[in-house]
């Protein structure tokens, strides 16, 4: 009795994160992002630093800046497929949805895993070292990328 509830929650909690994904409105949240972003931009160009840092807190603590942010690294980037140290490729909506979460809880103290080393061959014989986060830390750096990112 209890695996089916258990069943029936883990369904019910997979189908809402599906339709949250599903009916979040992106471009709204490009807009917004951008409107931010050109907002500490002029503060900068002003020279209000404080304002300007002011600004990037509430990008870092945008519902937008973490959804576009966790998009851009399981769905849009070239290496969206690459595991980290942790072994995750791929993610669900509602892991989707559980990472914009610990983002959102954990995002000033944000604790990095480790990196997973490939060694690449090079024409000379010689190897280097790839060196590849995992997707969380993908997501997080992007967000970081995106409070940063100024220019209009």
């Amino acid at each position: 009795m209890r695996t089916h509830v258990r069943a029936a929650e883990s369904q019910f909690c997979w189908r809402l994160a599906s339709e949250l994904w599903k009916s979040f409105d992106w471009k709204k949240a490009k807009k917004d992002l951008f409107r931010l972003q050109k907002r500490v931009f002029k503060a900068v160009r002003d020279g209000d630093i404080g304002k300007a840092r002011s600004l990037q807190k509430l990008i870092m603590k945008s519902r937008a800046a973490q959804m576009m942010a966790i998009r851009q690294v399981t769905q849009l980037n070239q290496g969206k497929k690459t595991a980290g140290v942790d072994g995750v490729k791929s993610m669900d909506y509602y892991e989707r949805i559980k990472l914009a979460k610990r983002l959102q809880k954990e995002g000033n103290n944000w604790k990095h895993s480790g990196l997973r080393e490939i060694p690449i061959p090079k024409k000379n014989g010689k190897t280097r070292i790839l060196k590849v986060p995992t997707l969380a830390d993908r997501a997080w750096q992007c967000k970081r990328e995106i409070r940063t990112r100024t220019s209009p």
